[in-house]
């Protein structure tokens, strides 16, 4: 598990192709890498991956040609960076939200906005993956853990708001129009809208299509009735 809290950015130091496997020796920040063993987990852009060897300042990863395609770690080159954060310790302080570093889809961001003092990103999102997605909800971007701002399902958008600290410590600052990123979505607001879909199609049956077809009309949906997952804890 990770917290969505990014502790640094990596640079990808050397790639290595095999057949059905791509290696990466990703370079860590100063101190990133203490205690580091074989076999930990790292979230690399929001993918949780396995260490497979360990260099001084770095360490090796092995992924898998699916991982490749449905991430965007299959653009990745000799000196790209990425955001990267250890699995969280027993005990550790959840400071964003939980995430499992499996991701789910990628997002294009469509534009930049740099209001004084903040960093507004608008990404543009496949149709069905936008129901999970409610303003003042959380979601992973890149591994980092941030609060939807505003979202348009209507038009499969949604927007955040980045603080400076957020800038230094990503790579955010460096995305353009145009790129992809890896989104998490938040378990419990999948299982709550999965869960609420479910029942209505259990009681609703075949007029469910047609429910769903006068909420669009009416600028709705069944998943903005049922509203984002109550917040734990």
């Amino acid at each position: 598990m990770f917290t969505g809290i990014v502790q640094g950015v990596a640079r990808v130091a050397r790639i290595t192709d095999r057949p059905g496997l791509r290696s990466f020796l990703l370079q860590f920040p100063t101190g990133f890498s203490e205690g580091l063993a074989t076999g930990a987990s790292v979230a690399c852009d929001g993918v949780c991956l396995t260490v497979t060897a360990l260099h001084a300042d770095g360490a090796e990863f092995d992924v898998m040609q699916q991982s490749l395609a449905l991430t965007t770690l299959g653009t990745l080159h000799e000196g790209s960076q990425i955001n990267v954060e250890r699995a969280a310790r027993d005990g550790a302080e959840i400071g964003g939200h939980p995430l499992s570093g499996h991701v789910d889809f990628q997002a294009t961001l469509a534009s930049v906005r740099q209001p004084e003092n903040n960093h507004v990103l608008r990404f543009s999102v496949p149709a069905p993956w936008m129901r999970y997605v409610f303003a003042k909800g959380y979601i992973a971007i890149n591994g980092a853990s941030l609060t939807v701002a505003e979202a348009n399902r209507q038009e499969g958008w949604f927007e955040v708001w980045l603080i400076p600290e957020t800038l230094r410590m990503t790579t955010f600052g460096e995305k353009q129009a145009g790129d992809a990123l890896n989104i998490e979505i938040e378990r419990a607001t999948q299982v709550f809208v999965d869960t609420v879909r479910d029942a209505l199609e259990e009681r609703l049956g075949p007029l469910l299509p047609a429910l769903e077809a006068l909420l669009r009309q009416q600028g709705s949906s069944t998943e903005a009735l049922a509203g984002p997952a109550p917040k734990l804890g």
